[in-house]
């Protein structure tokens, strides 16, 4: 059923059924090709109107879609096939096609088309204006793929003015000699030419052709250059050669051509001194020639002398805003007074602040560096108010004048006019900016220099009075420019002065000012001076500090806090209250540092309570550590109790324990387990620590990927039936192997280092037994013997509940398996 879309975008288009997952989907994808396309796709067969309607819709959303805009235009074009040139549609298509070179003027294609499009319309002068356009706006390197239709269009208007101006600029751009040299190529072998053959050139005028090719061959300079000073020295004007390498290495731009034409010029005059020395030495010495000699060999050095300088003037010339070659041209001239402050004049006039190359206050520094070596301090003073009228790029540069100006005066011990300079730059202008608002003067936003301030904060800490020092930093920190540097500076010099409350003050503003992490470095100084100023006389004040400092404080910084304010605790408050605090600290530091916490929080509380109070520390840090810590906890743990006699609380802890520690990695802890078995448990309790080991390693042994990752190492999983009946061959015989250490594990009577004897031993293998333990004991025979061998009587035992105090904290699981071993028993 046909549906009838109000939107604006598609006003007047009817809508199948079809088309609404088309439609659907472009409106979530508006900037995607791929769907608009296959919709065009969809509309394949629908009137003219809807298909074009749906590519206009398309190019709204994107214009700059070559894909769309050629489909449509090849569309248009043949909508209108078999029509007459004089149609409206034909105009409409030219239309549509100057809608597209819009966005398309780069693409040769379009163009080409379009021209096409236009000579088959007979119209000769949009026609001839199109294909100029067309070559206008593409790279000449696309102007091939432009000239044959033009010169095909201009041979068949019939209008021979037109044709003969065409082909003249097609000559002038495409000009290829018949050996296919081009016009670069004929001007190197013309200047060749006419140099080396200056005797035979009388029609043309040398000159003016090599200078001519200098203006439009830039990239031959050089080889031009000493083209002509060749032409001049064969015909004998050596004066004249002179004069052009002279006027080639003052106006060439690039080190390479400076290159060539002094290594050419330094040739010449060697050739000259060697030739003049050679005739001398024929014809014999004379004043004259001596004197010559003497000319020439001075005009060499002069040059070889002047070469770093001329090459500094073609790197200025590159770039005359580079502020590293002007230093570099000032340390030339050195030695030079005059050169050097025509040098440093030039400098700051010519560099542009914008684009200069390099810190363009470093030159205005240099430039009163120089006068106050020079003892001229008033031209300093003057070099240096000029430069803070600079519009330098950033304020950086500003504020590094005008420290330099106030250490220039400090040099010279002129400390109040020192201090004068930075209160008139650190004043407030009439126009006052932020500090980044570059759209504003640097002279607007100088003011709020940190560094301006810094180094005026330390002047007037070393020469102001107390009441000025402590302006300037009240004044910083009014400006909301200070850091936590600067707010640690102002209360160690209140504290120096002995103003501990303004110092404390200090802290607080510091800390309204900052935020975690900065305010940390405060916070820290600031609990530490309060702690050793008042001790305990204000704990309660003290406690109220800590409790602002660890409100939002991140676990990365909360470590030494809490440290500290269990230390406060410890040593003025209750200890209870630093327990407390340790307490929070284990939750409140990052995951890596909570062991150490719970180590100090342990040690602590051992010092303090002694070593019952730490059970609970112990089982809240097994509880929530990760299991590398918890495995050591575990066993100091058990070492704990089992140095308070609590063996069973010390073997519930190793069965804990156990549960974290893979028999194959972790042998440390069994050992220690098999220790403990040894010195304090019996045949029951070994068994059952074997029990739980072999129980231990079954359950990590059902985990495959681990099992394949250690046994298989290096082996690749090639997918196929063979390679799985292997690993499962391997994992069975594995099995195997661990079954046979199972057994191997069991208790053996006989041995030395653990000794079980049976309830219903003999007495004649009860005394082999207790002989092989101990082969040098006494043997005493008792007169009791006979009554040894009667039977006992029967005694009837009575079962008695343990009371659950007993067991502490230990879980409900390990408390009924201590209940059945104490039945057994």
């Amino acid at each position: 059923m046909p549906i009838l879309v109000p939107s604006s975008k598609a006003q007047g288009m009817v809508l199948e059924e079809s088309d609404i997952p088309f439609e659907e989907e472009i409106l979530r994808n508006p900037y995607s090709v791929k769907f608009w396309m296959r919709y065009i796709e969809h509309k394949a067969n629908s009137p003219k109107q809807v298909i074009n309607l749906i590519y206009e819709r398309a190019l709204k959303e994107l214009p700059g879609s070559y894909k769309l805009w050629y489909n449509y235009l090849k569309l248009r074009r043949k909508q209108i096939k078999g029509k007459c040139i004089t149609d409206q549609a034909c105009q409409d298509v030219n239309n549509t096609y100057e809608r597209a070179l819009v966005f398309m003027h780069k693409m040769p294609r379009i163009w080409i088309e379009y021209c096409q499009f236009l000579v088959e319309q007979k119209l000769i002068a949009r026609t001839r204006r199109t294909f100029d356009r067309a070559l206008q706006a593409l790279p000449i390197t696309q102007h091939h793929r432009i000239w044959p239709l033009y010169l095909k269009f201009v041979r068949s208007s019939g209008i021979p003015e037109t044709s003969v101006r065409v082909y003249r600029r097609y000559i002038k751009e495409s000009f290829v000699s018949k050996e296919g040299k081009s016009k670069h190529q004929m001007w190197q072998e013309l200047c060749t030419l006419i140099s080396k053959n200056p005797d035979q050139v009388k029609s043309i005028k040398v000159d003016a052709i090599i200078r001519g090719g200098l203006v439009r061959f830039s990239d031959m300079v050089g080889q031009l250059w000493n083209s002509l000073a060749d032409f001049y020295i064969r015909s004998g004007h050596f004066e004249k050669a002179r004069d052009v390498y002279e006027e080639a290495i003052q106006t060439v731009n690039t080190v390479r051509d400076f290159g060539q034409v002094f290594d050419a010029y330094a040739q010449f005059e060697e050739g000259m001194l060697n030739a003049k020395m050679e005739a001398t030495s024929e014809l014999g010495p004379s004043e004259e020639d001596d004197i010559d000699i003497e000319l020439r060999l001075t005009r060499y050095e002069e040059i070889m002398d002047r070469r770093p300088l001329l090459l500094n003037s073609v790197l200025l010339r590159q770039n005359p805003h580079n502020v590293h070659e002007w230093h570099k041209r000032v340390q030339l001239f050195e030695g030079s007074p005059q050169d050097v402050i025509k040098t440093f004049t030039a400098a700051v006039q010519t560099v542009n602040p914008n684009e200069a190359t390099g810190k363009l206050h470093t030159l205005w520094v240099a430039f009163a560096r120089f006068y106050e070596d020079h003892g001229q301090l008033p031209e300093a003073r003057v070099i240096f108010q000029k430069a803070t009228k600079v519009s330098f790029k950033y304020v950086d540069d500003l504020a590094a004048v005008w420290c330099e100006f106030a250490e220039m005066e400090l040099r010279h011990k002129n400390y109040s006019k020192a201090l004068e300079v930075l209160r008139q730059a650190t004043a407030v202008p009439s126009r006052r900016a932020e500090y980044f608002d570059e759209k504003e003067a640097v002279q607007n936003r100088v003011y709020k220099s940190l560094k301006l301030w810094m180094f005026y904060a330390d002047l007037e800490e070393s020469l102001g009075t107390f009441d000025s020092t402590k302006a300037v930093y009240n004044r910083i920190i009014d400006l909301r420019i200070a850091n936590p540097q600067i707010i640690i500076n102002f209360t160690m010099f209140l504290e120096e002065n002995h103003y501990f409350e303004e110092a404390f003050k200090a802290y607080e503003r510091g800390i309204a000012l900052f935020k975690w992490p900065h305010v940390y470095d405060i916070w820290v100084m600031y609990l530490k001076k309060f702690i050793a100023r008042y001790g305990g006389k204000k704990l309660e004040r003290a406690r109220d500090l800590f409790e602002h400092s660890l409100d939002g404080c991140p676990a990365k910084f909360a470590k030494t806090l809490y440290l500290l304010y269990a230390k406060l605790e410890e040593e003025y408050g209750l200890a209870r209250h630093a327990m407390a605090v340790y307490e929070r600290a284990t939750n409140a530091v990052m995951p890596k540092e909570k062991f150490e916490m719970f180590n100090i929080y342990i040690n602590r509380a051992a010092d303090v309570f002694g070593l019952p109070y730490t059970r609970q520390i112990y089982e809240h840090a097994i509880e929530v550590l990760p299991d590398d810590s918890a495995r050591e906890m575990c066993m100091r743990f058990a070492d704990l109790e089992s140095k308070l006699g609590e063996i069973d609380r010390a073997r519930a802890v190793y069965g804990y324990c156990s549960q974290l520690c893979d028999p194959r990695k972790e042998e440390s802890f069994w050992k220690t387990w098999h220790e403990f078995e040894v010195r304090h448990g019996n045949e029951d309790t070994f068994r059952e620590m074997l029990r739980i080991k072999r129980s231990v390693q079954a359950k990590f042994n059902t985990k495959i990927n681990y099992m394949t990752a250690q046994m298989l190492p290096g082996s690749e999983s090639t997918g196929g039936a063979d390679a799985g009946g292997d690993d499962m061959k391997k994992l069975e015989e594995r099995a195997k192997v661990i079954a046979e250490e199972a057994k191997q594990d069991q208790p053996k009577v006989g041995k030395r280092d653990i000794l079980f004897i049976r309830g219903d031993s003999t007495q004649e293998e009860l005394k082999e037994a207790v002989q092989a333990s101990n082969p040098e004991e006494i043997d005493i025979d008792d007169d009791d013997d006979d009554d040894a061998t009667m039977a006992a009587p029967e005694v009837t035992l009575e079962e008695k509940v343990v009371p659950s105090e007993v067991f502490g904290s230990i879980p409900e699981e390990k408390q009924l398996e201590v209940r059945a071993h104490a039945r057994q028993s």
